[in-house]
């Protein structure tokens, strides 16, 4: 059977499962991290769990994230991700994001993920906060109104990017050659140097032809550093 590129999150992360994953990619969270967790796979689940379940510690943690790391999300990977995910109000978190981080290009298709009426973050008690607090900054204007001081900012609950370089190998690859699935190929031969260029591409849901082109070249600069 000839392969096919995935579309959809390689894993459903919950639970213990989603904590790990989520130390693994540099937020605190009392569990040992995932090895190499997918990071957009675990952005996804981070925003379902703050977005459909109510927890707000980890869209919080999430949005002190996503400040701190955005210029290396494989956006066109969390772009395919966002707009078929079957919930609104995940869509509609994602394009309060994308508004948010506006200076970044890479994001504006993603603002087009949802087109519906504004919601609200809290279940009850949103227009008492807004009067009281006033607007969460990052959402104003957005699709989703949050109060002031509902989402506490906790960067220092986030991992550096060097911190997180040390600890994720696709993330360092990332920084080295740009948010791509070829850095995230790049890392998982680094892990795994005897892949073949299908499962390469199974591996990071990249495509074929560039799973192919990363095998060349690695290969290539093996010879180069034998020679």
């Amino acid at each position: 059977m000839a392969y096919k590129r995935p579309t959809n999150a390689r894993y459903a992360l919950e639970g213990e499962g989603l904590t790990a994953a989520l130390v693994g990619i540099g937020m605190a969270f009392a569990a040992n991290p995932m090895l190499n967790p997918n990071i957009e796979d675990t952005l996804l689940a981070a925003s379902m769990a703050g977005m459909d379940h109510d927890d707000r510690r980890v869209l919080a943690l999430l949005m002190s994230w996503l400040e701190v790391h955005s210029a290396w999300i494989n956006a066109d990977r969390l772009i395919s991700l966002v707009c078929q995910h079957p919930s609104i109000r995940v869509r509609a978190f994602w394009r309060a994001v994308a508004l948010w981080l506006d200076k970044d290009r890479r994001f504006l298709r993603l603002a087009r993920a949802y087109d519906g009426p504004t919601l609200d973050l809290l279940t009850a008690g949103t227009t008492f906060h807004l009067r009281r607090s006033g607007e969460d900054p990052r959402f104003a204007g957005g699709p989703l109104r949050v109060p002031a001081g509902i989402l506490r900012d906790r960067k220092q609950d986030v991992l550096s990017p060097a911190e997180l370089a040390h600890r994720h190998g696709a993330y360092r690859c990332r920084i080295l050659l740009g948010p791509s699935y070829r850095a995230d190929m790049w890392a998982e031969l680094e892990r795994q140097p005897d892949l073949s260029s299908a499962e390469l591409a199974r591996r990071v849901c990249g495509s074929f032809a560039t799973a192919w082109h990363v095998k060349r070249d690695w290969e290539l600069l093996k010879q180069a550093r034998t020679a």
